[in-house]
């Protein structure tokens, strides 16, 4: 009896102390963006680790940086996740996490200008679908960044 309690305590233990931001785990490594973007454009994540998964962007035009984002997701207080990202060096802002199926994360902040959401779904491992949505001046508006994975290496 010892025995089963001593293995129920340190199960539960272990769910404890499981990371909240494990389910993003599979966002890790680089991706390259597939649409008409240039060369070096597209996302690195970091892997899951503390409670954080780190990430960078850029979009590369006529062979020049044009944007670029620093993001987290991480665990903004017990038991919220939040995406926030940095663009190009303004003030972060914080999307809150609206949903999630291991497949899709929808993340969400109506008070922002724009994007109001931003999703990320994977389609296998190597696809990545990232997307902004919201509305400016009353205007329904979304944009698509589809990724492939590829080495970190590789430029």
């Amino acid at each position: 009896m010892k025995t089963l309690l001593a293995i129920v305590l340190v199960g539960a233990a272990a769910t404890a102390c499981a990371d909240p931001v494990a389910p993003f785990s599979w966002m890790q490594g680089c991706w390259r963006a597939t649409d008409d973007a240039e060369a070096g454009s597209g996302e690195q994540w970091m892997s899951a680790a503390g409670g954080t998964v780190i990430g960078m962007s850029r979009t590369v035009r006529k062979g020049k940086t044009v944007a670029w984002e620093f993001l987290q997701i991480r665990e903004v207080e017990p038991g919220k996740l939040a995406y926030i990202a940095m663009s190009s060096g303004r003030a972060p802002t914080t999307f809150a996490l609206l949903r999630q199926d291991g497949k899709e994360f929808v993340f969400e902040n109506l008070a922002h200008d724009f994007p109001q959401r931003i999703i990320y779904r994977r389609d296998g491992e190597q696809k990545l679908f990232a997307r902004i949505e919201g509305s400016v001046q009353g205007k329904a508006k979304g944009i698509d960044f589809p990724m492939t994975r590829i080495p970190c290496e590789a430029p």
